[in-house]
Formats: C-alpha cells, structure tokens, sequence
C-alpha cells in the first residue's frame, strides 16, 4: 500500500480557530473544498465573531462536514485546544484564518502519518501579497523555501500537523499565552519526538501580510511581548538592545569627530547592508511583478521595515518580561 493510500485510511480533522474572519474565508474554504485529499472533519471554533463569519460557515457546512464551536473571548491557543477536543480524527492539521492552502496542502501534510513513529509534521507557509508594501514585508519578514533547515524548522500553527495523542501527552497549546504560543507546543512536540518533524515542502499555506506599518508594529509588538513572556530568545533580545544603543553612539562619534572616528561610519554602513541582504535577495525575482515606481517603493520600504519591526520588539519584549516577573506565569 502506497504513503498516499495509508494517508487516505487515516481519519483527520482540520481544525481552525476564527474571529471576525469573513473578509478571508471564502478564500480559504474554496481552497478546503478545492483538496486533492479532503479532511474528515472541520472543527471551527469561533472566538466571538460579529461579522457575518458565523452565517458563512453555517453556508460552508451546507457541503462540508464543518463543526462550530462557539467559545466567545477565547484565545488562540484555548480556541485550538477546544477544537482538537472536539476533533475526532486521530491526526489534526491545523491552520488560521486568512490563509488559503494549496491544492495537496492537507495529502503532502499527513503522507508522513504512514510511519507510525511520525507524531507531527511540518508544513510550509508563503506570503500572499497584493500591494507594493505587502510584497516588501513578505520579502523582508519570511524565509525563502530555499532557506528552510528542515532539521531546525519550527513550524507555524497555520501550516502543521500531529498526531491527537501526542497533543496529549504534551498538554496542549498553552492556553496561559496569547502570542508564540505554537512555537511552545512546537518546543513541547519536538521534546516528546526526540526527533526533527519531517518536512512537507509542498503543504503550503498562503497568507496575506500585514497592509500597513501601523499594523505591522502590533503585530511584532504582540511577537515580542510574547517572547518575554514564554522567556524566548534571550540572547537574539538582548544583541538588539546592543546594537540599537551602541549603532547610535557610534554613529555620533563618526559624525561629531569625523577626523578620528569617520570610519565607524563606513562600519555602521556595511553592517546596514548586511542586515538587509537577505532581504533584498528575496525581493529581486519578485520586482518583476512590480511597476517601475512601486520597484523603488519596495526597495525603499525594506530598511523601513526592518526599523519598525526592530523596534517594536524592543518594545513589547520588556512588557513580556515584566508580566513574566510579576509572577502571572512561568514557561515551563
């Protein structure tokens, strides 16, 4: 029996936390719909929509096996653990609102299921940009296909799936965290597998970036504040507290005694094309989608991205590690 017929015997259950996602969802349940292996079941728990996200998705079950849960003022990771309780197959693929899959997203994501020692795999996430601004953070913010160590990769929630068991064993997603909180479970996934995820490079899962930089800054703000929380990444926080307070002292010493610092400006220079190589690497083939002015635009928006970005880590991580201090919650 082939991978693809073991993945067919499998009974899974797609699961999806929703609020206020009716804009998205026509997109995402065509690409449902539109699966070359379709789920078994399709829990959604609905976080207290007031949209029409409740009326589409009693439209969707019309032809879908789709099962609402109603759990107003949940956050991701209870509305997540909600549904995989609800769930009843015996493999879960999770994803998120505003993402639309493609075609073999759910069959590349559950073939590795055929071993029985696999517990959980790794699917791919894109972005899916449809402004100027939306193709420079895509560039400046996700990793390339090519860039993926599949023996380090940590999964996104919008793209993974496991085993129901193993979300047992685990716990669950940590219902105590509002952000990061799939890089935990994947951390606790990873610690009970003893061993990497095996990838799906094809079980991807296309998403729309952030429209703005205001809501850009939210968004990593939210990122980094999480990150204090769960005490993620001390050492990647605390090299940019450096460079963010030494890069401007130096800056000064090069402009205010250029005769005997003017090199430290070349220095801080190169270290800022550095900084944004990889990003303007990504960017390159996806220019040709682009006019010649909004070329310029994305050019110029990559160096503005990452400032904003950095910035609001350097914002919302202290908030986190405050909140971890006080006591609310340690990470395990």
């Amino acid at each position: 029996m082939s991978s693809t017929d073991q993945g067919r015997n499998l009974r899974v259950s797609l699961i999806m936390t929703l609020l206020n996602e009716a804009e998205s969802l026509p997109a995402l349940f065509a690409s449902i719909a539109f699966q070359s292996r379709p789920p078994d079941q399709i829990v959604v728990v609905d976080a207290g929509s007031s949209d029409a996200t409740l009326t589409l998705l009693a439209e969707y079950a019309i032809n879908l096996p789709v099962q609402v849960v109603s759990a107003p003022g949940v956050n991701i990771a209870q509305g997540r653990n909600l549904a995989i309780a609800a769930a009843e197959g015996e493999v879960i693929a999770a994803t998120d609102g505003g993402v639309r899959l493609s075609r073999e997203w759910l069959a590349e994501l559950i073939a590795p299921f055929s071993e029985a020692s696999v517990q959980a795999v790794s699917g791919f996430f894109q972005a899916d940009p449809q402004t100027t601004f939306e193709v420079a953070l895509g560039a400046t913010t996700l990793p390339d296909l090519a860039e993926i160590e599949p023996a380090h990769f940590l999964p996104s929630s919008r793209s993974i799936a496991f085993r129901k068991t193993a979300w047992q064993t685990v716990g669950g997603y940590p219902e105590w965290l509002d952000y990061c909180e799939d890089l935990l479970f994947d951390f606790a996934l990873r610690a009970y597998t003893g061993a990497p995820f095996p990838f799906a490079a094809a079980a991807v899962a296309s998403y729309r970036p952030r429209s703005n930089l205001r809501s850009f800054w939210r968004q990593y703000y939210r990122y980094a504040r999480g990150d204090g929380k769960a005490d993620l990444w001390r050492r990647r926080h605390t090299i940019r507290y450096a460079t963010y307070t030494l890069g401007p002292l130096l800056a000064g010493l090069a402009m205010f005694k250029p005769q005997r610092f003017g090199w430290l400006g070349y220095l801080l220079l190169a270290g800022a094309a550095t900084y944004c190589a990889t990003p303007y690497r990504r960017l390159w083939p996806r220019l040709t989608t682009l006019a010649p002015l909004q070329r310029l635009a994305a050019v110029a928006l990559v160096p503005l991205i990452r400032l904003v970005g950095d910035v609001a880590k350097l914002a919302g991580y202290p908030v986190g590690v405050w909140w971890r201090l006080r006591g609310r919650r340690r990470s395990p």
